[in-house]
């Protein structure tokens, strides 16, 4: 049983044929790569990489909070940055960890193509 989150209210839209989030088995919640899309704006931003950051994990904060999680509940996240250099890394860590604290879940971070947006982020988060 699964239960598909598409519409969170002051979330990101869902821009294709995706959800947001899935809660798989009422378990797991499997969020998919958020954005730097600025809820403001109703546009993906682009700036520095500690701002795109910052949106990102805004976004992915409401999908958890629709699935009833926090950060806290974050088992395994990957984070894809558009240019993984050693300033961008340090500034997106600088962000992460102001969000994520000392619940440290596994995480990979790896450097990719992105379209017109330099930070991604997905997780997957337990459920109580």
């Amino acid at each position: 049983m699964k239960k598909q989150l598409r519409d969170i209210p002051g979330g990101p839209p869902a821009l294709g044929p995706y959800s947001l989030g899935v809660v798989a088995s009422g378990k797991f919640v499997f969020v998919s790569g958020m954005t730097p899309w600025d809820p403001a704006t109703g546009k993906i931003e682009r700036g520095s990489i500690a701002r795109q950051t910052e949106l990102v994990l805004e976004n992915v904060k409401k999908v958890l909070a629709a699935a009833g999680a926090d950060f806290s509940h974050v088992v395994s996240s990957r984070v894809y940055l558009s240019e993984l250099t050693k300033e961008n890394f340090q500034e997106m860590n600088g962000v992460y960890t102001r969000y994520f604290g000392d619940s440290a879940p596994a995480r990979a971070t790896i450097g990719a193509q992105l379209l017109g947006f330099d930070v991604e982020i997905e997780c997957v988060a337990a459920l109580d």
